[in-house]
């Protein structure tokens, strides 16, 4: 028994079921609690993206089995099944082609194409611009039209094509000026983010564990008022350091459900600069930021500023939720 369990750690999980359907033994050997955990362990760095429905407990593989509850005990199988893209993609259902609506603030978004926003410290913090990558990659996500500014000047418009049919925009949030962000990296100092302003009261100063909460600026209310979705582009860099608690109490401020932003989808993208950065798991990151915490659809995906690897998957990821809303 251990050598088949020391060969079929050397399969693909794909193999392994194959091999289930053979017997009624191969079915039983292949069910094996140690090497669906091994699995688990082995393969969820080189995962590239993970969703609400899909998320492992990582706290219960840092466990021993010895240490396991009742309560706890995991069918590791099924937990990988479901959380494996692989498996993911091969379960997804047909999406719904994005419908045209009416806009209701034309002069906001005149077209009728869905519209996102983009914010987080990994449209600023990181060494190549992920924007600017996507504006001069005509290869990867054709620009369709000239960048517009909107919402007051606090953001600038961008409409892409997506798979040269589909239409969206992205208006791009950013809390400085480019002048503040390239001196921060430059002196390596944090910057003072002025699209949220943080709420005090007595209660939070007298509780230290308290989360931190956050009101966002009026302009930026008017963007979470109108956009079909959001996407957060994180700081993926394991050298850095990050406040996950802070980027959570800004992403809860975006998504609001009294901005009318309840059930609006939100994509965060795993971002690092380029491919010789060390990245932290799109399964760790999830946990990091504790997005379980959202009432609302989102995934993770693993992106790279330079060659915009993963951004397509995730964009397609939006625009099938933000199609399944308009079609229900």
């Amino acid at each position: 028994i251990d050598m088949q369990l020391y060969i079929m750690s050397f399969l693909l999980p794909r193999d392994l079921c194959q091999l289930a359907c053979t017997s009624h033994y191969w079915n039983s050997a292949v069910r094996d609690t140690l090497l669906w955990r091994y699995f688990l362990l082995r393969d969820i760095p080189s995962w590239h993206s993970v969703d609400c429905n899909s998320l492992p407990d990582v706290g219960l593989l840092k466990k021993t089995l010895c240490e396991l509850t009742d309560n706890e005990t995991q069918d590791y199988m099924a937990v990988y099944l479901r959380s494996c893209p692989e498996s993911r993609r091969c379960l997804k259902p047909s999406r719904p082609v994005y419908g045209a609506v009416t806009s209701f603030l034309h002069s906001l978004v005149i077209q009728t194409e869905p519209r996102f926003a983009m914010f987080g410290p990994g449209l600023e913090q990181l060494d190549n611009s992920l924007v600017r990558k996507m504006m001069h990659s005509p290869e990867v996500l054709p620009v369709a039209g000239f960048p517009q500014r909107q919402i007051d000047g606090i953001g600038s418009g961008i409409s892409f094509l997506f798979k040269n049919q589909q239409k969206f925009n992205i208006l791009t949030l950013y809390s400085t000026t480019s002048k503040e962000r390239q001196r921060a990296r430059e002196e390596q100092n944090s910057v003072v983010n002025k699209m949220f302003l943080h709420e005090v009261n007595d209660q939070e100063n007298q509780q230290q564990s308290q989360a931190m909460r956050y009101n966002i600026i009026p302009q930026v209310q008017e963007v979470c008022r109108v956009v079909d979705g959001f996407i957060y582009v994180a700081n993926a860099e394991s050298h850095k350091r990050h406040n996950r608690e802070d980027e959570l109490a800004q992403i809860q401020a975006m998504t609001d459900p009294a901005l009318n932003a309840a059930n609006r989808p939100i994509l965060v993208l795993s971002c690092i600069s380029h491919a010789d950065v060390k990245r932290i798991p799109c399964v760790y990151m999830a946990h990091e930021l504790n997005l379980n915490q959202l009432d609302r659809k989102w995934l993770v995906q693993d992106t790279e500023a330079a060659t915009l690897e993963g951004l397509l998957d995730g964009i397609e990821w939006i625009l099938g939720e933000v199609g399944k809303k308009h079609c229900s």
